[in-house]
Order: structure tokens, then sequence, then C-alpha cells
């Protein structure tokens, strides 16, 4: 009922908000963002622009986050300055990207990205540079190829995604600079898209995936004129490249907040472009895959609060999982046996779930190692378990058996198995191996023995 309601919000007055062409500016005694909580390098960078004549500022989800009283993981600058001219100024700079130009000034392991002030893309438009030139480029859907048009401040603070991300701040004057009403919604702990929302998933369908992960991220909303169109539109990240979708979906799925995250996709229809064959199998059968999926997020989400490592091959097995047993059944059904059908099944999936979401082989290999080793937990006579154990893989696998059996899979108690057998010496591992040796054959028969006719001469 809801998501028909969405659907039917209209945009606000029919079209979009009317642009400020001028900033709300916020003295530092009326906010608690501190220069001492930026980092230093980035500081650095600012002030040397700055020095060099140009406007710049600490830009983006660094200022937003110290704002929430969050720790940012890395600090953006924006500036009036060419990547050219940066990198004249850096000695430790490098240029990087063609769809969006940026300079990367390394300092050790930190990095602070600095943008160049760009243009809205339809102020491009106008100019007649949105087709084939070097520097916009629009594919006929409308999504943007390539937007290196610069502009002003003003330009680059309208062209950015989220309101609460198109805060400016001055590390020379501590002001806070806000064009979208940024801060309005901080407060209101809303996510709301700057412009029309329409044209702006349109440009870059990925943003609709932005939206649910600072929702979920921060614990917003997503306010309603920005989430009306989602559904609807949801279709058009099958356009993506799936290089960048494995990207988004590591960002998604491993930011600690995997469980909500997953809720809000699949809300939104959001989590059929990036996993359809998995999309079906939760509608054939529901409460088996949810379950599973959300507690392999919610564990995920427990170790990265923890600061456990995390692997996305085990998270990605756990997602595809629920779409692996039907493949299997239906090869199984056309008479192939059953190993085959498992590995059949199991590379055609991961083939299939590529051409939307580009997995790397450094993960694609070890998920089909943990599912390769489910059937293998099974078979424990003799020195199989011992060998078991050994394999570098077994811990996940075993792990993974623990998350099939937590969401109602039966295994006649495999998972209690294994775990007793890691804990037990080798005499009591020996028993337990001799004990499914005797489950397997059951109580001895007795053989009936045939009655011999003795033999007669001519028998000899």
């Amino acid at each position: 009922m809801i998501r028909k309601l969405l659907k039917k919000l209209p945009t606000p007055f029919g079209r979009a908000a009317h642009r400020r062409t001028t900033p709300s500016v916020i003295p530092a005694s009326q906010h608690t963002l501190r220069r001492e909580r930026m980092s230093k390098n980035a500081v650095n960078v600012v002030e040397r622009l700055q020095q060099a004549g140009y406007q710049a500022f600490v830009v983006g989800g660094c200022v937003r986050d110290s704002l929430l009283d969050m720790t940012p993981k890395d600090f953006d600058v924006a500036t009036s300055a060419t990547p050219e001219q940066v990198r004249a100024t850096f000695r430790n700079a490098r240029l990087i990207g063609r769809r969006f130009k940026l300079v990367h000034v390394h300092f050790g392991r930190e990095i602070i990205e600095v943008a160049t002030f760009r243009a809205s893309h339809a102020d491009d438009a106008e100019t007649g540079l949105a087709q084939g030139d070097e520097k916009s480029r629009q594919s006929e859907s409308g999504r943007l190829l390539r937007d290196n048009v610069y502009g002003s401040f003003e330009d680059d603070a309208q062209r950015r995604d989220f309101t609460i991300n198109a805060l400016y701040y001055d590390v020379s004057s501590g002001h806070i600079h806000d064009y979208a009403n940024g801060m309005h919604d901080i407060r209101e702990r809303q996510v709301r898209l700057i412009g029309d929302p329409q044209q702006r998933y349109q440009e870059d369908p990925v943003r609709m995936l932005r939206a649910v992960r600072f929702a979920a991220k921060l614990d917003f909303e997503i306010e309603p004129h920005s989430a009306a169109p989602i559904p609807d539109m949801a279709d058009l990240l099958f356009d993506i490249p799936p290089a960048r979708l494995f990207d988004e979906s590591l960002k998604l799925l491993m930011s600690g907040q995997g469980v909500k995250t997953f809720d809000l996709l699949h809300y939104y229809y959001l989590f059929e472009p990036l996993f359809p064959d998995t999309e079906e199998a939760i509608e054939q059968n529901p409460d088996y895959s949810l379950a599973l999926i959300r507690q392999a997020l919610a564990n995920t989400d427990e170790r990265i609060r923890e600061g456990r490592p995390v692997t996305p091959a085990f998270l990605f097995a756990a997602l595809l999982w629920p779409a692996l047993g039907p493949r299997i059944k239906a090869l199984e059904d056309q008479g192939v046996p059953t190993i085959p059908a498992q590995q059949q099944a199991a590379q055609d999936l991961i083939t299939e779930q590529c051409q939307h979401i580009a997995i790397p082989k450094r993960f694609s290999v070890p998920l089909r190692e943990i599912w390769d080793m489910q059937p293998r937990l099974e078979r424990r006579s003799g020195r199989r378990a011992d060998l078991l154990l050994e394999h570098p893989r077994f811990r996940a696998a075993y792990d993974f058996l623990l998350l099939r059996e937590s969401a109602g899979e039966e295994t006649d108690g495999l998972g209690q198995w294994w775990t007793r057998y890691q804990d037990v010496g080798d005499d009591q591992r020996r028993k337990m191996i001799a004990e499914l040796g005797d489950k397997a054959s059951g109580p001895k028969r007795s053989r009936n023995k045939r009655k011999r006719k003795p033999r007669t001469a001519a028998d000899s």
C-alpha cells in the first residue's frame, strides 16, 4: 500500500524546487563543526589552494558526518582551480578519471580528493555541448557518460546529488556555505535530492542506490518526493556497467547496516536489478530465502561493528544460495546426475550474476569453494573429515553450513556434529566416525547359510 502511495506523490508544485543563487552562510558560532576535527592534510590542501588565489572548501560526506558526530572515512575538497592547476600546485598530486576528472593529492596512505567546481549538465546542454563533446556526454536514455563541464561555486552546489552532501566548510573562517538547505535536512534527518528527482535519477540511476545507502547508514528517511520515482525507475540499473555496480554493492551491503540496507533495497524494487535470480528465489520461497539473507547480513554487520574481518565472497555466496537449489533441481529433473548438476548450476549462476554485478575472480573462486564444500561436509567416513578440517576454506564452509541451519534448512544435525568434531580429541573423533559407519550400515543382518549338497564321487 505504501509503495502505491509513493508512486502517486507528485513533484512539489509540479516542477523542480526553486534554484538558490546565494548560500546560507552559517558562522562557526552556530554549528558544531571544528577545524580540529578535519584531516590535517585536507586543511593543508584547502589553505594552499586559497593562498594560490583559488576558492577551496572541504565538502560533502566528511562535513555531513562531522556534523552528525560520526568519524569521516575520507575527506574531499572542492575548488575553483582546474585539475591541471591543482596538479601544478602539489607535487604529490595525480590526475585520475575520464568520466569525472579528479585530482588525488597523496599524503602517505591518506589521499585527499580534489574536484573542480562543476556546472549542471542541463546548463551545458543549453550551450550545445551535451552530445559528443569531450567535456560532457549523455546517452540516449539521459544517463551522463561524461561530465567535465566546469562552473562556479554556486553551479557546483546545485549539481550535487543530495542536499546533505552540498555543504561547504571554509577552514579559514569556520563558516559553512549551504546552497540547498542541507543543514535543515540534517536536522530533519532526511535524504533529499537536489533538483527534479526523475531527471537526476535518469542522469545517474546509481543515485537511487546512494539514497538507500545514506538512509541506512545515517538512519535517515528518504524524503517522499525523492522516494516516489524510485520503484518505477529501478529498472534503469540494468543499464549500469556491472563493474560499477560491484563497487556500489560493497558500499551498500558491507557498511555495517546491511540488514537495513537490504530491506530498503527490497522495498524500493532495487534488489532485483542487482540480484535478479535471487529475487526470483525469494518470490518462490520467501521464508527460507529472506531468513538466510538477513541472517548473513546480520552476521556481517556484527563482525564489522566488532572490527573483525569480512569477505565479500561469503556474503555473495549467501546472497546467491537461494537461487542455486532450484537450478540444481531443474538439471536433475533433466536427468543430469547430482554432482555434475551442482557444478553446472553453480557455474551458470555465477556467470549470469556477473552480467549484473561483476564479481572479481578473487571472490567468485572462494565463493564456489564454499558451495562445493557443502555436500562434502556430509561425507565424513574414513579420513575425509580430517582432510576437510585441513582445507583452507573449511571455516568458511562450516560457518555457511551453520547459516543454512539457522535459516531453517534441515541437515540432520550436521552442523552440531562438525562443531563437536572440532572440539574433541583424536580418540573421540575416531569414535564419532565409527558411529557414523554404524548408523549408515544399520543393524547387521544374519546371513542365511546355504546348505550345500554332499559331494559325490561323480563330482570329483
